[in-house]
């Protein structure tokens, strides 16, 4: 008999094309699919799982459009630096990981995802050291124990220093290497049907550490196989003065000469951009990931994003890797990207609800996944989160999305991923938290010790 769960008596936010709204409503659910939702109670049916949800918000699940999962062994390291410096401390460091680092934090940081809500997440991982393992193979399996739907991106970087890039030659991979592996990522691991749980992207990393060959050969493989492509653009003005000096020409410039605007292409950042690039994205259908809270750690600036989403682009929210943004949650981005909006363009540049489309189906739309993610509707995945907000939190604030985005951000009370309870009562039920924290601390001293060694 198929499973059908019943939610009701919570507030829902529906964030389809109409930003339909119900203050009291419910949501029916059959298998892995939404298959109602409306005002009021559910309509009488065959015998369900009932979910009593007075006193919560019911939102989309939360989509990530960036992140670096192996990143949260490295929390805490070179605090005040700017992104150049940042790598050039942790290149080091991250030339160590190996597929137990991979893991442990894969795993710690999906399960903080979860916990903020976030039901599907991109990963783009581009270090593999020699004799490291399969890395992707590693936190591919990490997604699955947690639970949560997985975009993982082969990222790959093949410009050591030896040639004028910023990673050391010890980092970066030889091109051919690295074109199979990508072949083979997608043969193994990506899966087109509807419903899918992992599905691949090819992602060099950046111009300062990917050579101009592999970046159209990479984009050459990822149209004929059908994956989407990914890289980090704009980021900062060293990347910028880089680029000026390596190619004579802006970072857009360079990505658009290459062929790599288009409607299946997501890039991370896109903080320095002038109108005429931002007019170049709309053009093109060009998505981006914004990552405010790793921007401001790092000092990189503010994204033009009510200036972005003005001019048609599809702007997600991505958290970045966990050591340039230590919160490693959803959640927080959502207000973090309006008021970093506001602080540069005043109060109108983004509203919650805004805020909220940035978090969930703007990032479907990056990941090409917004006809089955990111809006509460019929005939959608069931990839619903409930936000508990009659605590002393959220008590009082009469906007349940306002009380989301602008309230204290707290932990997703309920996270169903195809209708399977990842987060239940505000725990994860996928793995136990204690292991998971204990797991990463232990492998985040043994790396550490392991590059103490080394120096």
């Amino acid at each position: 008999m198929t499973r059908r769960t019943v939610i009701e008596g919570c507030a829902i936010a529906t964030v389809d094309p109409d930003g339909t709204e119900y203050r009291d409503g419910h949501l029916m659910i059959e298998a892995d699919r939404i298959v109602a939702i409306g005002e009021g109670p559910a309509p009488k049916g065959p015998a369900a799982y009932r979910i009593d949800a007075r006193g919560h918000l019911a939102t989309p699940g939360l989509v990530n459009c960036h992140h670096h999962l192996y990143q949260w062994a490295t929390r805490g390291l070179a605090q005040q630096a700017t992104l150049f410096e940042w790598l050039v401390e942790l290149y080091p460091v991250w030339a160590l990981i190996d597929e137990e680092t991979c893991w442990a934090a894969s795993r710690a940081g999906l399960s903080a995802l979860a916990r903020s809500g976030c039901s599907a997440s991109t990963d783009h991982h581009y270090v593999f050291p020699r004799d490291a393992g399969d890395l992707l193979e590693v936190e591919i399996g990490a997604a699955a124990s947690v639970g949560l739907r997985f975009h993982p991106c082969r990222g790959s970087m093949d410009l050591g220093r030896a040639e004028g890039g910023l990673p050391p030659d010890e980092v970066v991979e030889n091109r051919d290497a690295i074109l199979a592996a990508s072949e083979a990522a997608i043969s193994r691991f990506h899966d087109p049907a509807p419903g899918a749980m992992v599905r691949i992207a090819l992602a060099p990393c950046s111009p300062f550490s990917v050579t101009r060959a592999l970046m159209t050969d990479a984009a050459e493989l990822a149209r004929r196989r059908g994956v989407r492509l990914h890289t980090h653009l704009a980021e900062t003005l060293d990347e910028e003065r880089f680029c000026q000096e390596r190619f004579d020409m802006r970072p857009v410039d360079y990505l658009d000469e290459l062929g790599w605007l288009g409607d299946d292409v997501w890039l991370a950042h896109c903080v320095h951009l002038s109108d005429a690039e931002i007019g170049r994205f709309g053009v093109t259908r060009t998505g981006v990931a914004h990552c405010p809270n790793s921007n401001a750690r790092l000092g990189s600036g503010i994204a033009p994003v009510a200036r972005l989403v003005g001019a048609g682009v599809h702007v997600g929210l991505g958290v970045d890797g966990a050591a340039s943004n230590e919160d490693g949650g959803l959640a927080s981005e959502m207000r973090a990207a309006l008021q970093f909006a506001r602080l540069a363009g005043g109060p109108q540049a983004l509203t919650a609800r805004e805020a909220l489309v940035r978090a969930t189906i703007d990032g479907a739309r990056c990941l090409g996944r917004d006809d089955e993610l990111g809006s509460l509707e019929a005939g959608k995945l069931a990839d619903i989160a409930l936000w508990r907000l009659d605590g002393l939190d959220g008590a009082g604030i009469e906007d349940p999305v306002a009380a989301l985005v602008l309230g204290s951000t707290q932990a997703v009370e309920v996270l169903l991923v195809g209708g399977r309870p990842i987060v239940q009562g505000g725990e994860l039920r996928t793995a136990d938290e204690t292991q998971v924290a204990a797991e990463i601390a232990r492998t985040s001293r043994r790396l550490a010790a392991k590059a103490e060694a080394r120096t």
